[in-house]
């Protein structure tokens, strides 16, 4: 199984952003699917998370700004006003019933004027 995220790049605060992670090989029963980020010098923070059968999750700083949303491929993120703490390498994460990980392999968003 692989994740390949792709989508992120330079951007002006204010302007947005659509991050994809592709699968490709099955994971049998997922537990969840999301997005993490890690800024430099800091720890890998989880950013939303779809909790299947569940629900939707968003750390506090991109409610109202970020959408998680998926389709039977393909895991997205569409991330608006972007502001410069959002500067971070993006990651997409598949998690199946027995708490293994998948990881794709990062993709930097660098929000700066």
């Amino acid at each position: 199984v692989q994740l390949q995220a792709s989508g992120g790049g330079l951007v002006q605060p204010g302007g947005s952003l659509r991050l994809s992670c592709v699968a490709s090989g099955g994971i049998s029963s997922l537990r969840s699917m999301g997005w993490y980020r890690q800024a430099p010098g800091k720890q890998r923070e989880l950013v939303a998370v779809f909790v299947i059968g569940g629900s939707t999750n968003y750390v506090e700083s991109v409610k109202g700004r970020f959408t998680i949303s998926r389709d039977t491929t393909t895991l997205y993120l569409q991330m608006n006003n972007l502001k410069a703490e959002d500067t971070a390498v993006y990651y997409c994460n598949f998690r199946n019933q027995d708490y293994k990980d998948y990881w794709g392999q990062g993709t930097l968003v660098t929000v700066s004027s």
